[in-house]
């Protein structure tokens, strides 16, 4: 069971006049494109840990829980503040906690695996309660002016608290997948270990993302389409059924038609993308967040849940309330 949720958006809003102003976009080019008005940016001196951290301490705030009460914890990111060590690892130091602490890698899908994992721990006993975190740091990583990546992204992180809850809660069902085929769609070409980075790589912004925005966007549609059809139908349960749809927010495109294909009603879902852009690992908890503020869900209510992206990888689960 969800005990509660924390989110964070770094201070600095971005708007899309700005971005216009700054790299010549088409005026409303970004809006027809992708549905964003705005993103938020993290600070100079904020990494993705310090984003992390503030969503984890407002979820313990409402939790009203003992900080010795917490576990595990598992971040979902691919913006980590280092190569080494984990973003988990500064996170557990900073809260105080004392917990193993592990990243687990799956760009736009990472809350949602870390979601599963950290419940596998709940679920097995071997975890009372569990800090889970999706959070990402998009602006360090796009190319400035490209106007593939560069107007989409946002940073933020989001973060639940995970406990045992009663039988009739928590995942009912779940798929995790991944086609490593699709890799060079979505990443970022340099600065691992084939790679490495050196001044002519940086030079030439081969650190930066790349994306195929037409191929990323006819597999997102198919993938998504194809994982919540297959949920459904595990679960033996129907669109009506579910209270409420929560995509990844990467692009209202994407989710329009994947919805329209799956003959899901606009009323079902929920989207923040317009204000917040795609913050990738955090877009998830962000809206659970949302929805939880605003008293959207009750006990008992179906949520459906969807990440997907690089890697390729998608994670989708179906979970009571």
């Amino acid at each position: 069971g969800i005990r509660s949720v924390g989110a964070y958006v770094p201070e600095r809003v971005v708007t899309n006049a700005e971005l216009e102003a700054e790299f010549g976009f088409e005026p409303g080019w970004i809006e027809r494109r992708s549905g964003i008005l705005k993103r938020h940016y993290a600070a100079d001196d904020e990494g993705t840990s310090d984003l992390a951290v503030m969503a984890a301490r407002r979820a313990i705030e409402k939790a009203d829980v003992a900080l010795s009460d917490i576990d595990l914890v598992v971040v979902g990111t691919f913006t980590p503040d280092f190569t080494c060590p984990s973003t988990a690892c500064l996170v557990q130091h900073k809260l105080g906690l004392d917990a193993p602490a592990m990243d687990v890698h799956a760009a736009c899908s990472g809350f949602m695996y870390a979601l599963v994992t950290a419940a596998q721990f709940v679920a097995t006993g071997n975890s009372k309660m569990a800090m889970v975190i999706g959070a990402d740091i998009n602006s360090r990583i796009v190319e400035p002016g490209n106007r593939g990546t560069a107007p989409l992204f946002g940073d933020g992180a989001g973060a639940v608290l995970l406990e045992s809850g009663g039988r009739d809660q928590g995942l009912v069902c779940y798929q995790l997948g991944a086609d490593g085929s699709g890799s060079s769609l979505l990443d970022r070409p340099v600065g691992g270990t084939s790679r490495p980075l050196t001044p002519d790589l940086v030079a030439a912004g081969q650190h930066y993302m790349k994306m195929d925005g037409r191929n990323v966007f006819k597999w997102a549609v198919q993938a998504v389409t194809e994982t919540i059809a297959h949920i459904l139908k595990s679960a033996d349960v129907t669109v009506d059924d579910v209270k409420l749809f929560v995509l990844h927010q990467a692009n209202i495109r994407i989710i329009n038609s994947a919805m329209k294909s799956l003959g899901i009603p606009g009323d079902k879902i929920w989207t923040n993308l317009d204000l917040v852009g795609n913050t990738s690992g955090a877009s998830i908890p962000l809206v659970l967040n949302e929805l939880d503020e605003q008293n959207q869900l009750e006990r008992g209510d179906l949520v459906l849940m969807c990440g997907f992206g690089a890697g390729l990888t998608w994670g989708t689960g179906l979970y009571r309330w």
